[in-house]
């Protein structure tokens, strides 16, 4: 199975290098996510029984995952029933086809979309061009990308690394508006009225899925803009792209869902719009609907006892706002659509471990654990990436080195004697730039003067 639009075009280190050069872009992610951390604890706080609560969403994720098989097939059958459609794509490809092949069948030349990060893993928006049809974005931050001929950089805030007054020049050049100020709802006005014809007059709309309940056939997205809605009521036509892991067994388990995501999210008690629909309904809303069910590398992590955790990401970007790595890079830097803690451990999953750029992901992390205690179903990240980093190969150099380290450290006398003579090797290696290719990402430290044991034995009685 193949990746498809996830395979990162850069390594991390020289991505993030070059996004530490870049001011501007320091200071709108660290306004943005420093607000949002805020804002998020506040509403988990008003939660007395929070910890139980994701301990609730992360057993109904993995007994999903463990009936994963009779559970897509029932939500076939509840689907067809209804009136769906239901389409299986193995591939990124596979998917995209599909999608074109209803737009063709339709004489479709331009399509709506609701923020869908699936459709961006599988490079949707080019696909669709080799047909000649045109994917428009209508969720604010996403449009703001396109217009820009710019990717996401956030999995829920696309374009969190643009300002207001960044957003204001967009628009003036690339939708011919005029503003008084960079006021954020007047920006907002004149998305909404370049969008209000877009949802009046197109045939087909493409959508994203946060969950499908298999006991009832239903599919659910969530949402803050109504955009969402306009896509999934307007048009005649409605294709809905959802990995294989968003099913959940029972209609009552979107209660909990309902309740982790848009606290861990937006930090809002409940989303503003909540969007269910059940196959097809005649004389309301789109007479035909298409749901398809993208593997696209899923069920290769899911045969991993370790990796599968991953497959419970309800896509709440909890962990990429106090990462303090992506506070500092932002997605971009990931090279991947799927950005911070959660991206450095699903999209090397996804290309099965063998795209030598993805695998440098896991290594992008401090291993400070804050991602675990924000992870609203309990994904235990740091694991999983000591777990792919041990997955990862290694060059013999490094492999070399760190059995070095291993040796010395446990031997208390060689430890000793390699700590005094620290201070002489690094001077040394400062002096003849021998340590440069290290510090080209990172701040050499100072070395004491003198050591913990000296100081010790020199200690006054």
């Amino acid at each position: 199975m193949s990746g498809g639009g996830i395979r990162p075009a850069t390594t991390f280190t020289k991505a993030a290098r070059l996004a530490l050069q870049n001011s501007t872009l320091r200071q709108n992610l660290g306004f943005a996510t420093r607000t949002i951390c805020a804002k998020r604890e506040s509403a988990v706080a008003e939660i007395p029984n929070w910890q139980e609560l994701r301990t609730l969403g992360a057993g109904i994720k993995d007994e999903a995952l463990s009936n994963l098989n009779e559970l897509l097939v029932q939500l076939e059958q509840k689907i067809t029933e209804a009136g769906g459609t239901v389409h299986w794509a193995r591939t990124a490809e596979e998917a995209v086809e599909i999608v074109a092949s209803i737009a063709k069948r339709h004489e479709v030349q331009e399509v709506i979309k609701v923020k869908s990060i699936t459709s961006d893993e599988i490079e949707l928006n080019q696909g669709l061009t080799h047909d000649n049809i045109i994917a428009i974005e209508t969720d604010l931050a996403e449009l703001i990308c396109q217009l820009a001929d710019d990717s996401p950089s956030h999995i829920l805030v696309p374009a969190i690394h643009k300002n207001r007054d960044e957003i204001r020049e967009l628009f003036e050049r690339k939708l011919g508006s005029t503003f008084d100020s960079s006021e954020p709802k007047l920006l907002a006005e004149a998305a909404r009225i370049y969008l209000r014809e877009k949802f009046l007059t197109s045939k087909m709309a493409v959508s994203g899925a946060n969950y499908a309940v298999a006991e009832t056939g239903t599919v659910c997205i969530v949402e803050s803009e109504g955009n969402g809605r306009m896509c999934l009521t307007l048009p005649e036509v409605l294709v809905s792209i959802m990995g294989i892991e968003k099913v959940l067994p029972l209609w009552e388990d979107v209660s909990a869902f309902l309740r982790l995501l848009p606290r861990s999210s937006t930090a809002e008690r409940m989303n503003p719009y909540t969007s269910m629909w059940t196959g097809v309904t005649p004389g309301d809303g789109p007479q035909e609907f298409h749901l398809i069910l993208l593997d696209n590398g899923r069920s290769d992590i899911l045969a991993d006892a370790t990796g599968r955790q991953t497959l419970r990401c309800i896509r709440c970007s909890a962990c990429l706002n106090v990462c303090p790595v992506y506070q500092r890079v932002g997605g971009h830097a990931y090279g991947s659509v799927y950005p911070g803690p959660i991206g450095a451990i699903l999209t090397p999953q996804l290309l099965q471990m063998a795209d030598v750029n993805a695998n440098t992901l896991p290594f992008a992390s401090t291993l400070c654990g804050a991602c675990y205690e924000a992870c609203p179903v309990k994904i235990n990240i740091p694991e999983i990436l000591i777990y792919l980093r041990e997955k990862t190969e290694k060059s013999t150099a490094e492999s070399f080195g760190f059995q070095t380290v291993y040796r010395v450290m446990s031997n208390p006398r060689l430890f000793g004697l390699v700590l005094k003579n620290t201070r002489l090797g690094a001077s040394v290696a400062s002096t003849f730039g021998l340590l440069k290719p290290w510090t080209n990402s990172r701040e050499l430290p100072d070395i004491p003067k003198e050591s913990f044991r000296e100081w010790w034995r020199n200690r006054e009685q």
